[in-house]
């Protein structure tokens, strides 16, 4: 895919030099049409000259004939025939005129001949913008049909991988929302990037979402910006889990480059996991950070069998994040005094690798993780707190409420205070309003009154009972 993206940029960039030439050449062959930008008319300028030359050889012809001898009946009268140009002949009358046309003939004899220059085709520049419009357009189009299929291919791979494992897993694989009996066993396509699959039917959870997030292929702009960042195809599970599935804690495991963004975004985890730990400390890879309410659910989380698969796909786990008061991320927009709403939801991210495999060789090699995540499932649903761990989790939860109840109490009082404000002002400018100076100055007695009775200290009445 880098390949025929290199090679195609490369195309249009050589159609763009290729173009930028022939405009400069164009642009240098300039001086040569100023210099020879009368040529055209120089063919006319020589017809001229042939035509006044075959007038005065006309004349000529016409002066160079013999005279007509009139003679008349009478004997008187002689005419003699004279040459009305005899004068041109006098040496006396021009001076100079024999030499000047001996000169003129000598200048017409040295004079140069006149050459016609070929004019140099004229493109235009605006066909070359058209030609690399063009290209980008067709290279735009292939890159679309190419990551189209790619994205569908991995879709295909990974549905018909683990189809066999949703079918023993949940009654309805694929349910639409409308399906009662039967499955329709397919992925909904939400975008050319984006495939969804909703499974139901199961203990130990009401439903589970399949997010399949491929990268923007069919994107060419997108293609570009790849490049620059590391972004990989990426799997997200979630299961929705009643409140019998599990005990109230908040658990997650990420590596170290999630793991500070997911406790800075998530309202949970930044609440009552603000501690990362090391995943040294669990016998995890360096990489991983452990956010853990309780320490025993850590603990009994990372058995033999869950640290061996960390070790093994560590590239590719993303998240493991277990919460029964999951409200997604933090919001500027979320009203303080709203209460959030709570689910209780384990979420599991994956990626996909791209090391130059078929998509099915691909699917088949992540296929033990998602054995894995049913296992994690019922792990979940086994897993109680002891005692002590569960007297922590609710006094957090208690503490939590106070504050939000504090919070919003202030809130109330904040707004109770606006509108108090805003009807005393209201008031005012109506008593200001009016013309009447007896009504204002009672009103303003009344005021000064309340101010004087809320600056006197109030002091507790005690009664005291006679023996």
């Amino acid at each position: 895919m880098k390949i025929t993206v290199v090679t195609a940029f490369s195309i249009l960039g050589f159609l763009f030099i290729v173009s930028a030439n022939n405009v400069y050449k164009d642009f240098m062959n300039k001086d040569d049409f100023k210099k020879n930008e009368f040529a055209d008319f120089d063919a006319f300028d020589e017809d001229d000259d042939f035509e006044s030359d075959m007038k005065f050889e006309e004349e000529k012809t016409e002066r160079d004939k013999p005279p007509i001898a009139s003679t008349f009946a009478t004997e008187d009268v002689v005419v003699e025939d004279v040459d009305e140009f005899d004068h041109f002949e006098d040496e006396d009358e021009f001076e100079g005129y024999e030499q000047s046309s001996e000169t003129s003939k000598s200048s017409s004899k040295n004079s140069p001949e006149i050459s016609i220059v070929q004019l140099p085709e004229q493109l235009n520049f605006h066909y070359y913008i058209e030609i690399a419009l063009i290209a980008g357009i067709v290279i735009y189009f292939a890159n679309f049909i190419r990551g189209k299929q790619k994205n569908s291919k991995l879709v295909a791979a990974w549905f018909s991988t683990n189809k066999s494992l949703l079918n023993d897993n949940f009654a309805l694989v694929g349910d639409d929302g409308k399906a009662t009996t039967s499955s329709s066993n397919s992925m909904k396509k939400d975008s050319e990037h984006l495939y969804t699959l909703w499974c139901s039917g199961r203990t130990c959870c009401e439903g589970m979402l399949v997010e399949l997030k491929f990268l923007k292929r069919q994107d060419l702009f997108s293609v570009l910006a790849n490049y620059c960042a590391d972004t990989r195809d990426q799997i997200h599970i979630k299961f929705a889990l009643a409140k019998e599935d599990m005990d109230s804690y908040v658990f997650c495991v990420a590596p170290k480059r999630n793991a500070a963004k997911m406790s800075k975004e998530l309202v949970d985890l930044g609440t009552f996991c603000p501690e990362r730990k090391p995943g040294d400390k669990f016998e995890l890879p360096s990489v991983f950070n452990v956010m853990t309410e309780v320490n025993e659910v850590a603990v009994s989380f990372f058995d033999a069998k869950t640290v061996a698969a960390f070790s093994k796909y560590c590239d590719l786990i993303e998240y493991v994040h277990i919460s029964d008061r999951y409200s997604g991320s933090k919001s500027p927009e979320d009203d303080p005094a709203k209460p959030l709403e709570y689910k209780r939801m384990f979420l599991v991210g994956f990626s996909i690798p791209d090391n130059g495999k078929t998509a099915e060789d691909i699917m088949e090699y992540m296929h033990p993780l998602m054995n894995l995540v049913f296992y994690w499932l019922e792990k979940v649903k086994r897993f109680r707190l002891s005692k002590e761990g569960k007297m922590k989790t609710d006094r957090n939860r208690t503490r939590l409420e106070e504050a939000f109840l504090k919070t919003t109490h202030l809130a109330r009082n904040e707004a109770a205070a606006a509108r108090r404000e805003e009807k005393k002002r209201k008031e005012k400018e109506k008593i200001l309003n009016e013309d009447d100076p007896d009504k204002q100055r009672r009103w303003e007695e009344k005021e000064m009154k309340k101010q004087m009775k809320r600056k006197i200290p109030k002091m507790k009445q005690l009664k005291v009972k006679s023996l």
